[in-house]
């Protein structure tokens, strides 16, 4: 039987390029609970353009090992690379995105312009996925974090990122721990006496442009619900955006991947 090859960006948990003859579903599912590796967690993925080639991408070999099974079964993973995968792509190449849940329901996002209008100074958090994972406090918007983060003279920085933003309230937080000091944090890798102090420290010095929360931004704890705006991917020459639809939005278009978001 004829299957039709796939090429996949895996960007949550473990960065890695793959070939494989599934779907975008069936892949997720196999990722998830249908081979002899154990996860529990997310899977955030890309399809690439299968007539993307690269250099230092070897994608025409794995593209080869697309052989199905004895059975005629589809050959579900050959992996082509799992280090700077995302260094070495052409945001061009990347058609769409794809969110899992844990149970491997599917939510698949097209790219769209970035037309937000921010105010300034305002205080964000954004969580980076891939390859770093730090929680960042910043004053930047979404896109100017991103040219930021991949400046070549960034000595933190990388070539290319992809991140999110959390939605969260600072105004309503740094209120309410006024009141309470002791509430719970809203974020599950920061106590929420640290994150008054970093962003005290922001508004206390008009430099100071970010400021880290954690080492680990913790994708698997947070809830696709409390993300705004969508998806980035940056790098100095530019940026592909891809916005996550307003919960009763995908309550409507696909209800069992937001029973589980």
């Amino acid at each position: 039987m004829q299957y039709q090859n796939h090429l996949y960006m895996i960007l949550h948990p473990n960065p890695a390029l793959v070939g494989s003859q599934y779907n975008p579903e069936d892949f997720a599912v196999h990722y998830m609970s249908g081979s002899t590796r154990h996860y529990s967690g997310k899977v955030i993925f890309a399809e690439i353009d299968v007539n993307y080639r690269n250099d230092y991408l070897k994608i025409e070999k794995g593209l080869e090992g697309l052989v199905p099974h004895d059975d005629g079964s589809p050959k579900a993973t050959k992996f082509i690379s799992t280090y700077r995968v995302l260094e070495h792509m052409d945001f061009d190449a990347i058609e769409k995105l794809y969110l899992t849940t844990p149970s491997a329901m599917v939510l698949g996002l097209d790219p769209a312009p970035y037309t937000a209008v921010h105010q300034p100074d305002f205080i964000r958090i954004f969580a980076e996925i891939t390859p770093m994972r730090m929680l960042v406090l910043t004053k930047l918007n979404f896109p100017e974090f991103g040219q930021y983060i991949t400046h070549p003279d960034n000595p933190k920085g990388v070539p290319k990122i992809f991140y999110t933003q959390i939605d969260f309230d600072i105004d309503f937080f740094m209120n309410e721990i006024e009141r309470n000091p002791f509430m719970n944090t809203p974020l599950p890798s920061v106590h929420s006496s640290k994150l008054r102090d970093a962003v005290l420290e922001l508004r206390n010095n008009p430099d100071k442009r970010t400021k880290g929360l954690s080492l680990d931004s913790d994708m698997n704890r947070k809830s696709y619900k409390y993300l705004k705006h969508g998806f980035m991917f940056a790098s100095p020459k530019g940026h592909k955006f891809f916005p996550i639809p307003p919960a009763d939005k995908i309550e409507e278009i696909n209800f069992k991947f937001w029973k589980q978001m």
